[in-house]
C-alpha cells in the first residue's frame, strides 16, 4: 500500500452533534496546518484554532491536536481538527484539507497503516473495529482485552513454543551424532503432544470470543397462541411485539435485538405454525420455517397448559435436530409445573412463564448454553471466525507432526511446525497477503 501520500477523513458519525473530527495523516501534515488553521500546533496540547476554506475565508473555529510522528495512532504525523458538528461545516473542513495536498483515506486505511508502521499487530486493529461495534458491555470489555494485545500475546507466547521446539528438532537433524535416536525415545511425540492439547485450550478460548463478536440468531416457533410473541418481548424487556389471545396474530418474522448472558441475541418471531386458512398466512408459516432454517439456536414453544409436549400439530418432522433447539414449556403458572430446566433432557427442556416472567433467567442460561457460550467465567478476549480457522489448521499441522514423530521423520515434523507458525501468524500479522489485509480493513469505518 501507497504510504507516500496524507490522508484524510471524518472520523465522527455522520449527523448534527455538539462536534465533529476531521483527522489527517501522513507526511504533508505540515503543509495541510499551513494552509487550514494557520500552523502546526505545539504537539499533543489542543489549540483553539480558525479553520479556513481554500479561498482564505474562515469556515469553523475549533480545537486542533498535533501528533508527531512516530508517536500517534498511525505512526505518522497526525492532525485532529474538533470543529462544531454540522454535516455543512465538518464537509467543508474536509474540502479545505484535501484542496491543501490530501487525498479521502479509504476505509480503515489509518488502522491499516498503524498497523504497516508497527503501532498495532492485526488483532489488535480488528480489536478496534471489535470495540466500536460491540452491542454489549461484555464485548465491548473483551474487545478491549483484544486492543491492549492480550490475545496476541497468548498466539506469541505458543508460537516461541513451537520455534523453540523445532529449533531442538532442527539442531538434532544437522548434528545428528550429538543426539542419537533422538526421536525414538518419544520426547518429542509427547512435547508436540502437549502443544497441540494447548493450542485446543486457546481454540476454546478464542471461540468463546467468536461467539461475543458475532452474536446469536435465535428463533422462536411453535403452534400459533402458544405465546411466542409474550416470551419474545419478555427476553428483550420491551413490548416490540404485538400480544392477543387471537390465534395467528404474528404473520410475518420480526427481529428484536438484545443481550442475554453478555451475548447479542437476534431474536426472531415467526408465524404459528399449522395447516394455513388464506394466502395470507401460507406466506407467513413459509417465512417461519426459513427462519427456523436459518437460525443458529430455535426456541419450540409449547403450551404446558394443553400438555402440548410432542403434539405439534402433526409438525414434528419439521423441527430442527435436537442439538439445534429447545423446548420451551410455556405458560406454566397455569399448568403448575415448577418452572425451570427439567433435568435429563435431550433437547433441553425449560419450563417458563412468559405472563409472570417465571423461569426466564434459566432459559437464559439455557439460551447461553446451547449456543456454546460459558456462563459466570472470565469474559475471553475477543476473537474472530478467521482466527479460528487459523488455530484449526494449525492444529492439523500440529496432528501431522505427531504422526511424524511416531514415524521417527524429523525434517516432516520440521515441516509441519512451520506451517503451524505460518498459520498462526496470520492472526498477529507476522505472515499477511495483501488480500487478507484488504479483507480485514475494508470492514472498517472511514476515519478508523
Amino acid at each position: 500500500m501507497e504510504t507516500q501520500d496524507t490522508i484524510a477523513a471524518i472520523a465522527t458519525p455522520q449527523g448534527i452533534g455538539g462536534i465533529s473530527v476531521v483527522r489527517v495523516s501522513g507526511p504533508n501534515v505540515g503543509a495541510v496546518a499551513n494552509q487550514v488553521i494557520g500552523r502546526l500546533p505545539r504537539p499533543r496540547q489542543a489549540s483553539l484554532r480558525p479553520f479556513a476554506g481554500s479561498d482564505g475565508h474562515q469556515i469553523d473555529e475549533g480545537l486542533a491536536i498535533y501528533f508527531p510522528a512516530p508517536g500517534s495512532f498511525t505512526g505518522e504525523d497526525v492532525l485532529e481538527l474538533h470543529g462544531h458538528g454540522g454535516p455543512i461545516l465538518v464537509s467543508e473542513v474536509l474540502q479545505s484539507i484535501l484542496k491543501a495536498g490530501a487525498r479521502p483515506a479509504a476505509p480503515g486505511e489509518f488502522s491499516e497503516r498503524a498497523f504497516l508502521n508497527g503501532r498495532l499487530d492485526l488483532a489488535q486493529a480488528e480489536g478496534i473495529a471489535d470495540l466500536i461495534n460491540s452491542a454489549t458491555v461484555t464485548a465491548a470489555r473483551s474487545a478491549m482485552r483484544s486492543l491492549k494485545g492480550e490475545f496476541s500475546e497468548k498466539i506469541n507466547a505458543f508460537n516461541v513454543v513451537l520455534a523453540d521446539l523445532r529449533a531442538y528438532i532442527e539442531a538434532a537433524i544437522d548434528f545428528p551424532e550429538e543426539e542419537i535416536d533422538f526421536l525414538t525415545e518419544g520426547a518429542v511425540e509427547a512435547r508436540v503432544c502437549s502443544a497441540s492439547q494447548r493450542l485446543s485450550q486457546l481454540q476454546e478460548g478464542a471461540s468463546q470470543g467468536a461467539l461475543l463478536a458475532s452474536g446469536i440468531r435465535v428463533v422462536l416457533a411453535g403452534q400459533p397462541n402458544v405465546g411466542k410473541s409474550s416470551l419474545l418481548n419478555r427476553l428483550s424487556t420491551e413490548d416490540r411485539v404485538i400480544v392477543s389471545d387471537i390465534a395467528g396474530t404474528t404473520r410475518d418474522v420480526v427481529t428484536v435485538s438484545t443481550e442475554i448472558e453478555g451475548l447479542k441475541v437476534e431474536l426472531v418471531d415467526t408465524a404459528g405454525l399449522r395447516e394455513a386458512e388464506n394466502a395470507l398466512e401460507v406466506e407467513g408459516v413459509k417465512r417461519a420455517r426459513r427462519a427456523i432454517e436459518e437460525a443458529d439456536l430455535t426456541l419450540l414453544v409449547v403450551d404446558d397448559a394443553l400438555e402440548a409436549e410432542g403434539a405439534n400439530g402433526g409438525l414434528e418432522n419439521e423441527w430442527p435436530p435436537p442439538a439445534d433447539y429447545i423446548l420451551v414449556r410455556n405458560k406454566c403458572d397455569l399448568s403448575g409445573r415448577r418452572v425451570g430446566v427439567l433435568d435429563g433432557r435431550s433437547p433441553p427442556a425449560v419450563c417458563v412463564s412468559a405472563k409472570t416472567g417465571a423461569g426466564l433467567d434459566a432459559l437464559k442460561r439455557c439460551i447461553a448454553s446451547a449456543a456454546g457460550y460459558q456462563v459466570g467465567t472470565e469474559p475471553p478476549v475477543m476473537a474472530r471466525q478467521r482466527h479460528i480457522q487459523a488455530i484449526i489448521r494449525a492444529r492439523e499441522h500440529l496432528v501431522q507432526a505427531e504422526i511424524h514423530a511416531v514415524h521417527g521423520q524429523g525434517e516432516l515434523i520440521a515441516e509441519a511446525l512451520r506451517l503451524a507458525q505460518d498459520c498462526l501468524g496470520e492472526i498477529t500479522g507476522a505472515v499477511t497477503t495483501e488480500a487478507l489485509l484488504g479483507d480485514i480493513f475494508s470492514s472498517f469505518c472511514i476515519g478508523k
